[in-house]
């Protein structure tokens, strides 16, 4: 399944002001720079856990339906499916109503299945016909992203500052794992 992110995140998990005190910066000649490092370490932060932190837009495309007849959803925490719909082969969306399938909103990945014996439209296209809209993260605001992933992207912002420009940086702080680690998905 293809994961498309339509609408980034409105804000970031830790503020201009956050970074500049972690950092003990006070002028403003850096701002630019810091918020594009933020930016930057909440990617890394969300790459390594599989989790989006501040609520965004994604469009999950398929080209069937899968067996089971249940979509594993591919980006999380789920906050709401929004639509799912169906192409057909003149690519017109059929939007199939809400009240015929349900979210799992709890399990990781996060799931959608239909209700009781109703079946899923087939799609008229052979690629992507079927478009999944949904947002997930941990909400609109920094405060409801837990600290310790919080507290990963003020040490990677820390961390790609002091590094910028040194080839011979290395990898990422070591405790990066420590507070990532807890909220990876472990698969089999």
């Amino acid at each position: 399944m293809a994961a498309i992110l339509v609408q980034a995140p409105a804000s970031e998990p830790v503020s201009l002001a956050e970074a500049k005190a972690q950092l003990r910066i006070v002028g403003n000649d850096d701002d630019q720079l810091l918020a594009s490092l933020i930016t930057a370490a909440r990617r890394v932060v969300e790459a390594r856990t599989g989790l989006c932190l501040i609520a965004q837009d994604w469009l999950c495309l398929r080209d069937a339906w899968p067996d089971d007849g249940v979509i594993d959803l591919p980006v999380a925490p789920l906050i709401a499916v929004e639509e799912i719909g169906v192409f057909g082969d003149d690519d017109q969306k059929a939007v199939i109503d809400p009240a015929h399938y349900l979210v799992d909103a709890a399990s990781r990945p996060a799931r959608v299945m239909l209700r009781g014996s109703r079946l899923w439209p087939t799609p008229g296209r052979a690629l992507n016909g079927i478009g999944i809209r949904l947002q997930a993260g941990f909400g609109q605001l920094a405060a409801d992203v837990a600290q310790p992933l919080r507290q990963a992207v003020e040490l990677l912002v820390a961390h790609f500052y002091a590094q910028r420009g040194d080839e011979a940086g290395g990898g990422l702080p070591v405790s990066l794992g420590a507070l990532l680690d807890p909220y990876r998905m472990v698969r089999l």
